[in-house]
């Protein structure tokens, strides 16, 4: 019993003193704002992007331990990986940029495009991602299919990890960009 209760106050010191904490981060975080940080959420610059997306593609290709024969059909899929991660920032920088041309010149609110407008920039973000997506899949097709097994399967899961945990995300087989 006096286990139990014993047991019961550490966790409940753990939680307290985790939420303590949490907000104690949050306070410092909304007294002192990134550079990076601009309205709602994280926007990473071009350089945090190219730095995650060299990243990324270097863990892809050591996560792989390539021989020489497959190191033949890499350049493809690493070519194919840059330009879909710079679709995504080209996107992004419309977006950026449709959203500040709203804002106008006075930082007055003018109202984003209707239901409609939305729609159709919804489905022309999703027509270029397929089209990114398409590339890569047909420039990994050859690497992939020289894997073995256990490649196969880091290869799958490296490209799944690539997502955006964070912020600069380039998870190649996530949805469309949210085009608001």
């Amino acid at each position: 019993m006096m286990k139990k209760t014993i047991a019961a106050g550490t966790i409940a010191l753990t939680l307290a003193g985790a939420g303590f904490a949490l907000a104690q981060q949050a306070t410092q975080q909304t007294t002192q704002p990134s550079p990076a940080r601009e309205g709602r959420g994280f926007r990473p610059s071009a350089e945090d992007v190219a730095a995650l997306t060299d990243a990324r593609v270097a863990a892809l290709r050591a996560g792989l331990k390539l021989t020489a024969e497959q190191e033949k059909n890499w350049p493809a899929v690493e070519t194919a990986i840059r330009d879909l991660a710079k679709d995504r920032s080209d996107r992004m920088k419309e977006r950026a940029a449709r959203r500040e041309a709203r804002r106008g010149g006075d930082n007055v609110q003018q109202a984003g495009p209707d239901a409609i407008a939305r729609l159709r920039q919804g489905a022309d973000a999703m027509t270029a991602r397929a089209s990114g997506l398409k590339k890569l899949a047909d420039a990994a097709e050859p690497l992939y299919k020289s894997l073995d097994e256990g490649q196969k399967h880091r290869f799958g899961m490296l490209l799944r990890m690539s997502g955006r945990a964070g912020g600069p995300g380039h998870r190649w087989e996530r949805r469309a960009d949210n085009v608001r």
